[in-house]
């Protein structure tokens, strides 16, 4: 049915369940899964970011929170991978850097996918009520199916 996925995740328990139903829809139809894993990049000026003064980060202290912010990714793209039985499966994982929506939609595109298949609530319930879901955001701009998992 399938030719390809792409399944954002971020170790979150609801990505490692859209793995799995990704995982299901692959199993005996040749699917390429994608897995994805997206570090955003740090805010321009951390001293706000995090309530101080406003003097902003040295591009040096920049680099080093985007270096731990992508092996964070690294890590929960690890994690949900050690949830799911992929044996077996064409799968492939990316790290990108960026806002999550952005990049899932980019790499939806880049790789021509039929489907994204996704939690619907990830590791910041909070933030995703204050502004809206990246599941959200990515069903409404991406150009093929999204298929959200709760």
């Amino acid at each position: 049915m399938y030719q390809s996925l792409l399944v954002p995740v971020d170790g979150s328990a609801h990505s490692a369940k859209a793995l799995g139903v990704a995982a299901q829809l692959a199993r005996g139809a040749s699917t390429r899964l994608i897995l994805l894993a997206v570090a955003e990049f740090p805010p321009g000026n951390m001293g706000l970011f995090t309530g101080g003064t406003p003097e902003p980060f040295t591009e040096e202290d920049r680099e080093k929170l985007a270096a731990a912010m992508r092996q964070d990714a690294e890590q929960a793209l690890k994690r949900v991978r050690d949830r799911v039985d992929l044996e077996g499966l064409d799968v492939e994982a990316l790290i990108r850097q960026g806002p999550p929506a952005h990049c899932i939609v980019d790499e939806a595109r880049k790789f021509g996918v039929d489907a994204i298949v996704m939690g619907s609530r990830g590791l910041s319930d909070i933030r995703g009520m204050l502004v809206g879901s990246v599941s959200h955001k990515v069903s409404h701009v991406a150009d093929c199916t999204v298929i959200t998992v709760a």
